[in-house]
């Protein structure tokens, strides 16, 4: 990419931010959970709710883009909304079953633990019956599929890696992150495995390891492969592993699934846009196709749900998908794609652009849904 296709990427990113993946000013969603988020404080308006659809209205007064979360047991992520530019509104609807104690956090700054603080929910809710019980029974299917893809994939990348066969551990690597990629919430809500499987170096907090993907992306494209580098590699074989057990426990609902999809998009707009993924190999167009292609999916199987209670919004979202799609299809190459350096400015904000209007009306997935 030359220099002006630099300096534009991260400005494009920002207006991503502030253009409807993270949110609008104001909010006021009707019975819902209001959150001030700032940069020192998490203050709900209610800090207990009934089983069931909960909903969040989170307002980011602070300086810093910031995050909300609610967590479950053993600190897995019920539910998460990202990228909350300072000045802006998000609204969350999640679902959640069963009653007991959880954790609600605010992230100024998008690092670190937060600012958390306790959330009781009370009784039970009805389970989840026709079209959107068999949307859950599909899409858990969709992501045990990915998983054993996952495990298969980077098996056969470590296993170049630790041959030291770098040309061949450069082939694998775009392809063995496809099926992270395309399941990134699910795998993103297993608390510390995230970090150490896809951490980038520039989000590093003090004194965290850097290890996973990006390190050994780092090793095959800049310093060569390192003293370390087969223990790295042997470490992410096991993240994944473990990744994929936790995934076949996993609890799902329409709405979590709907707001994985608005997640995945928000990595296109926050991470795959601007370059800053693959900063190594530039490989990003492969992570965009993937989380597209996760979300894609999830609009596939709520499909039945969606078009009963909103037909028009499947009509968008399938419109703006297709344009997504026509874009990516002029950079593939073989079964893969350019190097996202070989894009010029205008390609980058055209994609930017394409980006952001299917995230606006997958943004109201999840409240259809939970109707």
């Amino acid at each position: 990419m030359n220099l002006n296709a630099r300096t534009l990427v991260p400005a494009l990113g920002a207006v991503l931010l502030a253009a409807g993946c993270a949110g609008q000013p104001g909010g006021g969603a009707p019975g819902a959970i209001t959150v001030e988020a700032s940069d020192d404080a998490c203050k709900l308006s209610t800090t207990s709710a009934a089983a069931g659809t909960i909903r969040f209205d989170i307002t980011n007064k602070g300086s810093q883009v910031t995050e909300f979360y609610l967590y479950g047991e053993g600190g897995r992520i019920v539910t998460e909304v990202e990228n909350i530019g300072p000045g802006l509104n998000r609204q969350l609807v999640a679902e959640v079953p069963q009653g007991g104690k959880y954790t609600t956090a605010c992230k100024p700054g998008m690092k670190g633990d937060g600012i958390r603080g306790e959330f009781t929910v009370t009784g039970s809710a009805a389970a989840q019956s026709g079209a959107a019980a068999q949307a859950v029974t599909e899409y858990k299917q969709y992501v045990d599929g990915q998983a054993d893809e996952l495990k298969d994939k980077t098996a056969q990348f470590v296993a170049a890696v630790k041959a030291g066969d770098v040309a061949q551990a450069k082939q694998l690597y775009a392809p063995a992150r496809l099926p992270w990629e395309r399941i990134e919430p699910v795998a993103e809500s297993f608390g510390d495995l995230d970090p150490k499987m896809d951490g980038r170096e520039a989000d590093l907090e003090p004194g965290q390891a850097f290890t996973g993907f990006h390190r050994l992306e780092k090793d095959l494209w800049v310093t060569g492969p390192q003293p370390d580098t087969p223990a790295i590699a042997d470490q992410l074989l096991a993240d994944v592993d473990q990744l994929v057990a936790q995934t076949r426990t996993v609890e799902l609902t329409p709405a979590s699934i709907a707001n994985g999809a608005k997640e995945l998009l928000d990595e296109v707009a926050t991470g795959k846009v601007t370059g800053e993924e693959e900063i190594f190999s530039h490989t990003d167009l492969w992570d965009f196709r993937a989380n597209v292609d996760g979300a894609k999916q999830v609009v596939t199987v709520l499909r039945p749900v969606l078009t009963e209670k909103d037909p028009q919004l499947v009509a968008t979202l399938d419109e703006k998908f297709a344009a997504v799609d026509a874009l990516l299809a002029r950079y593939q190459v073989g079964d893969g794609f350019r190097l996202y350096t070989e894009l010029s400015p205008e390609q980058v904000k055209e994609l930017a652009a394409a980006v952001d209007a299917l995230g606006e009306p997958l943004s109201k997935t999840a409240g259809v849904v939970a109707r």
